[in-house]
């Protein structure tokens, strides 16, 4: 039953923050399954420039649980039609993009991005959830405990939540047996028999490793080839001047070599330097330690 955001809730609305990659992907099925204890809601937020495997796999989620999964998005547009300045209303947030500045110097630019793509579209949902209307204050206690899929090799993600009728919490931190790292996600998946998660990121976000950049190139070529596009694209001037997107003087560039994607040296380190790689894709992270 869905709490009265002005009433006392004894018992919080357990609501799993859903980025369809490996820890929450975990989280999820790990309720369904008896693993952890029941959610009532997952919410998917989705940035509108995912690869389509990411869409692939939470349909397949979608068809695994019971517990059910809600798609929300950003109100004025993509993530793509922010980085290309095409939104619906005019404003745009920044990706975290790497700079030339007209003196040659680099510069990175700010991360706006998981703001309005990821926790405002959550928090609108969850208030929906809640029965409570835009604009209107939430109690003073705690009515929803938000599940964030953070695993215990990365608890320096760990931040509390910024609304006070909302906790934030992290199952897979708090799960002590077994523990729960990552690779141990992607071996409770393998124990069972079933397929294991993407990774879930925005085509062309800049945080992309080679390693990433080149498995989308090489799995899931017509993204990789709309992220070449879009890094084109945000070094043509706006019309009838000579600055870019947002009155930026910046050349923006999602590779963090600041070259044209289409151009830059994705091999790996030891492809780079003539060496045999014999670790470096080792999946686990753990071989020859």
């Amino acid at each position: 039953m869905t709490p009265r955001p002005d009433a006392r809730c004894e018992t919080p609305l357990v609501v799993i923050s859903l980025g369809a990659g490996v820890q929450s992907s975990t989280m999820l099925l790990m309720a369904e399954r008896g693993d952890l204890p029941r959610a009532d809601h997952a919410i998917f937020a989705d940035t509108g420039w995912e690869p389509p495997s990411v869409y692939r796999w939470l349909g397949w989620l979608e068809g695994q649980t019971s517990i059910p999964i809600h798609r929300v998005t950003c109100e004025s547009g993509t993530v793509r039609d922010h980085a290309l300045g095409r939104t619906r209303n005019g404003r745009f947030a920044t990706l975290p993009m790497f700079l030339l500045m007209p003196n040659g110097e680099p510069a990175h630019a700010r991360r706006q991005c998981t703001s309005e793509f990821k926790l405002e579209p959550i928090l609108r949902k969850v208030r929906d959830l809640v029965g409570l209307a835009r604009g209107r204050h939430g109690p003073r206690e705690v009515i929803v405990h938000q599940w964030i899929g953070i695993s215990l090799d990365e608890v320096q993600r760990m931040k509390p939540s910024r609304i006070k009728w909302i906790k934030n919490v992290w199952p897979l931190v708090d799960l002590r047996s077994p523990l729960m790292t990552r690779a141990s996600c992607l071996a409770w998946w393998r124990s069972r028999g079933l397929p294991e998660p993407p990774k879930s990121a925005c085509i062309g976000c800049p945080y992309h490793s080679d390693a990433e950049w080149r498995r989308l190139r090489d799995a899931e070529p017509e993204a990789f080839a709309d992220a070449v596009e879009v890094d084109r694209l945000l070094r043509v001037p706006v019309a009838g001047t000579e600055r870019y997107q947002g009155g930026m003087v910046a050349e923006r560039y999602l590779h963090h070599s600041r070259r044209p994607l289409a151009d830059a040296d994705l091999r790996s380190a030891d492809e780079k330097s003539g060496q045999l790689g014999l670790w470096g894709e080792e999946c686990e992270g753990l071989c020859g330690l």
